[in-house]
């Protein structure tokens, strides 16, 4: 589970990324459910898309593919979900700790 602030820099950080997985009519697939978890395992923030023809909505496909992968959802924005999942063997990760997150509070005198 993520905060949200570390929700929001995740979210700022998606932005630049393409989308690398794209879920048409036949909807989440097995190969859909393997090229996710290779995506995520390899890059621990991932842009999906659900194209037209779908019959799932963007926010449906992020939670079933969250569920199965068990990763959490960033953010969902019209046909257009990221999944965020911390990848244990890689030393350094995308996502700061929550304390450094934190605002510094400044005291006025």
């Amino acid at each position: 589970m993520i905060s949200s602030k570390q929700r929001s820099y995740l979210s700022h950080l998606a932005n630049d990324i393409p989308d690398i997985v794209f879920i048409g009519k036949k909807g989440i697939t097995n190969e859909i459910i393997d090229q996710v978890r290779n995506n995520i395992k390899a890059r621990e923030l991932i842009k999906c898309k659900v194209q037209q023809n779908s019959d799932l909505s963007a926010r449906e496909a992020a939670d079933e593919l969250a569920g199965i992968i068990k990763c959490d959802v960033v953010k969902v924005i019209g046909k257009k979900f990221v999944l965020y999942k911390k990848n244990m063997q890689k030393k350094e990760n995308i996502i700061p700790n929550k304390k450094d997150l934190k605002k510094k509070r400044i005291r006025k005198v």
